[in-house]
């Protein structure tokens, strides 16, 4: 244990370090999170309290990511699923409160700073809006709501009660992503032209039901109701990826889904495939699938100078080195030393991908689960929001939102002046 503490120290140190060198840090103003690490001898009355709400899969990485994460201390849990309220008190060793209800829980426990909320998506909003109402901070899980109402009211009620809301796009706070961000805004790739992403999986992401009565609160992903499918479980984190490099809010999607090959009585796609415009032109593409995972998952950030794949930590150059034998050849050719020159075959040669390996875009392995609770904990302890970290979840959750808009209507769906979130200066 003492070996994998000492390890994330380090590894918060050298993030201390990045953050206060980069020359972009007032545009990331949540890397000064890392700018200092938090002490570890820390008295009771000075941790962060933090209630989890929801210890389903998702809830549960979340509670033992924050149970690294120095100086906060897990008081209350709350879970409706007997198995996940038994599972939330075995993972606290039963020192955290339990709870069934989340309003008896925020009566019943005085002290809570914060909560996690880890719910089905269509509980999150009156959630998050009781506690904030309740003066409590909010991290949500990702993505924020299932209406675009729901989503407008919790970040409304965030700023109007002056309390953080910090949505779970962990990408923001992943080293590789901001080392390529910042390459980005120095314009090692060039100008930005498209946000190609995709997420490719192959499964039918239904979860076993112990009685037929459970199917819905089991299997609530494969509802309408409850469930944007595979624009609110996945989408969410790549369109936001694209908002966020690209700089700006689409100005209209357009798609289609279905449902293609998992014909099994639910209701979301199994399967889209949509286009985002933005003011410059610029475009996100984007699809997912639950019937292939060759390609698994990637975001492709295309400029006309190189390309940034960040999943796989790699950056491109339009214009790689040439290989040590075609150096030679070209030197053979002007010096010649032939006097046939050796190429052969036909005039047209198909354009296939470039086979260039790339570069590493930075150093690091992280858990950005983890990191997303060191800076949220930040926060609280110093009760303020960062700037803009709202603006980025919020703007991906009304992106897949519009985006399940356009496939429902087979129509051009326009992003709504009033769902545009002005940035902080």
């Amino acid at each position: 244990m003492e070996s994998k503490i000492k390890n994330r120290r380090d590894f918060l140190k050298e993030m201390g370090v990045y953050a206060s060198s980069t020359a972009f840090l007032a545009s990331i103003p949540w890397l000064d999170a890392f700018a200092q690490e938090n002490g570890k001898n820390v008295a009771a009355s000075d941790r962060v309290r933090i209630a989890v709400i929801g210890v389903g899969s998702r809830g549960r990485a979340l509670l033992m990511n924050l149970q690294q994460v120095e100086n906060v201390e897990i008081v209350a849990v709350c879970d409706n699923y007997e198995p996940h309220y038994s599972r939330a008190i075995e993972l606290t060793d039963g020192k955290a409160k339990a709870f069934y209800d989340h309003k008896k829980m925020i009566d019943a426990v005085k002290d809570i700073d914060a909560v996690v909320v880890a719910t089905p998506l269509h509980e999150h909003a009156h959630i998050v809006v009781d506690c904030l109402n309740a003066d409590i901070h909010v991290f949500c899980e990702k993505a924020m709501a299932r209406t675009l109402v729901d989503t407008k009211l919790m970040a409304d009620t965030a700023i109007a009660k002056g309390k953080i809301l910090q949505i779970g796009q962990q990408r923001l706070f992943n080293p590789v992503y901001l080392n390529a961000l910042e390459r980005v805004r120095a314009g090692e790739i060039g100008q930005i032209t498209q946000v190609r992403a995709y997420w490719h999986r192959n499964a039918d992401w239904r979860r076993p039901v112990p009685s037929p009565e459970l199917e819905r609160k089991i299997n609530w992903r494969m509802y309408n109701e409850y469930s944007g499918g595979l624009m609110t479980e996945l989408a969410a984190h790549q369109v936001q990826v694209a908002n966020w490099y690209i700089d700006k809010v689409p100005t209209q999607v357009m798609g289609s889904g279905s449902i293609c090959f998992w014909k099994d009585g639910r209701e979301v796609y199994d399967h889209v495939a949509l286009v985002y415009d933005y003011p410059d032109g610029s475009k996100c593409t984007y699809d997912s699938m639950i019937a292939n995972k060759h390609h698994g998952l990637e975001e492709q950030i295309m400029g006309n100078l190189g390309t940034i794949e960040p999943e796989i930590n790699r950056i491109y150059s339009e214009n790689p080195p040439q290989a040590p034998g075609i150096r030679q050849l070209v030197h053979d050719i002007e010096s010649s030393i032939f006097d046939v020159i050796p190429i052969g075959g036909a005039t047209w040669i198909p354009e296939t991908a470039v086979q260039y390996r790339g570069d590493v875009i930075a150093p690091y392995e992280n858990n950005d689960s983890f990191l997303q609770f060191v800076g949220f904990a930040k926060a609280v302890k110093n009760n303020k929001p960062y700037p803009n970290l709202l603006r980025e979840g919020y703007h991906a959750t009304i992106a897949v939102l519009l985006g399940l808009q356009a496939m429902d209507t087979n129509e051009i769906v326009a992003w709504p002046a009033e769902y545009v979130m002005e940035k902080d200066v």
